[in-house]
């Protein structure tokens, strides 16, 4: 039996170089002079950044196998400056339902897989510098995925479980224009469909987790890796003019380790261990979030309620640091582990 995990974690002092700026886009595609009208080929550079802005915030709300938390970033993107405050809510997991039961006349056994996740972003980007200093704008992201497939065992100690999902997501956009070029310039991207926007998003996302467990007396090692890939198409838009769909994708690796202590808290045995991951994003997702990868290091404390609170497994606390391309920062949150 595999285990569902349940995490809602929170973010802290990060760093994220550009966590998808509209309005550094703006400032790029925008000379130094302030103008009235904006040429179809800034409007093509600033759909784009939107375009990839939407699958990588969609993929960071909706996705359990990101991290989510409060994200503050004051990076720059060549000599444009902004202040960006994004917060990133979710709750979601995965599981593997039963015992493996064999594959027909073969050694492999094999088990349904579950995964599924709901999750809320909201993006504030602040602008500082050039003629949109003062501007901000706000991004809102909902999404939710659920899917799954099957594990195989072709030993006790390893297994491979192919999966597909599917990803729903809707985003909007509110520009507040506070400078006067912004407020010049803002009736013409509404038009354009450049600020003030709406749009759903629908991608799969086809994964292969392969994992080996080593056990060393009752203390588990696992090592795993997650190949997993999105294929995003965009519809109902507020305007016609928006650009969105595209490919993404990341791999993660990861080490866990879970050691049993022995030691009784309440009636229930005291638990500890943790993972080392990194995770190397691809396509829109590494251009949205503009971070080549990352790496998580988790630590968790838990008591053991296996057969006695439910399909509980194991309840506690759990804390992370983050560290990579353009990101980093520590989590905390609840750490919570369902066995079917």
């Amino acid at each position: 039996m595999g285990p569902l995990s349940v995490s809602k974690s929170f973010l802290a002092a990060a760093s994220a170089r550009a966590l998808g700026l509209l309005a550094l886009a703006l400032l790029s595609a925008f000379p130094a002079t302030s103008q009235a009208q904006i040429s179809p080929a800034q409007a093509a550079a600033i759909r784009d950044v939107i375009g990839a802005r939407v699958e990588a915030m969609t993929i960071l709300g909706g996705d359990f196998g990101l991290s989510d938390g409060n994200f503050h970033s004051t990076g720059a993107l060549g000599a444009q400056g902004a202040d960006v405050d994004t917060t990133v809510t979710k709750i979601g997991g995965y599981g593997d339902v039963g015992d493996p039961v064999p594959l027909g006349d073969t050694n492999i056994g094999w088990q349904p897989h579950l995964q599924g996740n709901m999750g809320y972003v909201e993006s504030s980007d602040h602008v500082e510098t050039a003629e949109l200093a003062g501007d901000t704008s706000k991004l809102r992201t909902f999404a939710i995925e659920f899917g799954g497939g099957a594990r195989f065992w072709t030993s006790q100690n390893l297994s491979f479980a192919p999966t597909v999902m599917g990803l729903f997501g809707h985003t909007d956009d509110t520009y507040y224009a506070y400078s006067e070029f912004g407020r010049q310039n803002l009736p013409q991207l509404r038009q354009l469909g450049l600020a003030d926007w709406s749009v759903d998003t629908w991608s799969l996302r086809p994964a292969l987790n392969a994992q080996y467990i080593v056990r060393l007396g009752r203390t588990l090692v696992t090592f795993s890796s997650d190949p997993t890939g999105f294929f995003t198409h965009g519809f109902d838009r507020s305007n016609v003019n928006e650009k969105v769909g595209g490919n993404s994708g990341f791999v993660t690796d990861k080490v866990d380790i879970d050691i049993p202590l022995d030691i009784e808290l309440y009636g229930h045995e005291l638990r500890t261990g943790g993972y080392l991951s990194r995770t190397d994003l691809f396509g829109d997702l590494k251009e949205g979030l503009a971070a080549q990868h990352l790496n998580e290091i988790h630590a968790r404390l838990v008591l053991d309620f296996l057969n006695q609170l439910w399909k509980v497994q194991w309840l506690g606390v759990g804390a992370s640091y983050l560290w990579g391309t353009a990101i980093s920062g520590w989590t905390v949150g609840a750490d919570v582990t369902f066995r079917f």
